[in-house]
């Protein structure tokens, strides 16, 4: 079964100094328009990683940390003919490009009060709306300095139905303790995920580019393919059958993934059907999500 790791360790990579670093090269959302940006340099800048609560005007959360950083936040305003949701796959599919691993993301109530991430957390008021048109994500990548990088991407809806964005592209001091990297965590790569359509035979739903980028990942030896297939329950079926679906799609693919190049012997499958609902949009629905570890 897929587990989910929150260990704390120090990263020792030999990284330069702070004011050395550029931005990542993450491009912008271009259906949005920059409204605000501020430069942040803290020895103590707030990023978490989990839902977000006010208790007696604290704020609390299960796993938050105050990090040494350099970087810039920008505010976007979205434009009327995109949406937040656009804006959110397109700094996924960025941050994929760049082998960055999601540390963690909420969409919706599950975040906590928009309140409290527009006003305590990023200070922009125009960051406050509906608890239920909200996402957020933070992300982790090194570049080829060896700088580590954190991206947090938070998005909105008003109640004027005006589209917020809010980017943080932050330097992590060397030797920083980030909560939720491991030893485990870093060997991994992606996921890909990979929507299927249905029953005898099966139809999957990839680019080439992903399919270029899980093929070099899997070429090291040593490295192994997981592939985690989910399904979406249908209307009075049975679990055991949704499972069985999530299997023969898990096959069919793998077969695929073989013709391809990734020998069989680097793959294993984990069949988790309906069983592991997310509140990610994006995770939703039969999809096989591909991971490559042991690099």
């Amino acid at each position: 079964m897929m587990r989910c790791w929150l260990l704390l360790i120090c990263l020792a990579f030999p990284l330069p100094l702070l004011a050395e670093v550029d931005a990542p090269d993450i491009a912008p959302f271009e259906q949005a328009s920059l409204e605000a940006k501020k430069e942040i340099a803290s020895a103590g800048h707030l990023v978490l990683f989990s839902a977000v609560r006010e208790v007696n005007d604290e704020i609390r959360s299960e796993s938050m940390a105050r990090l040494p950083v350099q970087g810039i936040g920008q505010l976007w305003a979205i434009g009327r003919d995109a949406a937040r949701n656009e804006a959110r796959r397109h700094y996924r599919s960025e941050l994929q490009s760049l082998d960055a691993r999601i540390l963690f993301e909420c969409v919706g109530r599950e975040c906590g009060r928009s309140n409290v991430w527009a006003n305590r957390i990023f200070g922009e008021s125009k960051l406050y709306g509906r608890d239920e048109n909200q996402d957020y994500l933070v992300a982790v990548h090194t570049d080829e300095d060896n700088t580590v990088w954190l991206t947090l991407v938070y998005t909105v809806t008003r109640g004027n139905q005006r589209e917020y964005l809010w980017v943080e592209h932050l330097a992590v001091e060397p030797g920083t303790v980030i909560p939720g990297i491991g030893i485990e965590n870093r060997a991994f790569r992606g996921p890909v995920i990979v929507p299927w359509e249905g029953g005898v035979t099966f139809r999957f739903d990839w680019s080439a580019d992903d399919r270029r980028r899980v093929r070099e990942w899997s070429e090291p030896e040593g490295a192994r393919v997981l592939l985690v297939s989910h399904t979406a329950a249908e209307q009075g079926e049975p679990v055991e059958d949704a499972m069985e679906r999530a299997r023969q799609a898990a096959d069919a693919l793998a077969m695929l993934l073989a013709r391809s190049g990734i020998s069989k012997d680097k793959q294993q499958q984990v069949i988790v059907g309906p069983a592991v609902p997310l509140g990610d949009p994006q995770r939703s629905g039969n999809r096989v999500e591909l991971l490559v570890f042991g690099r």
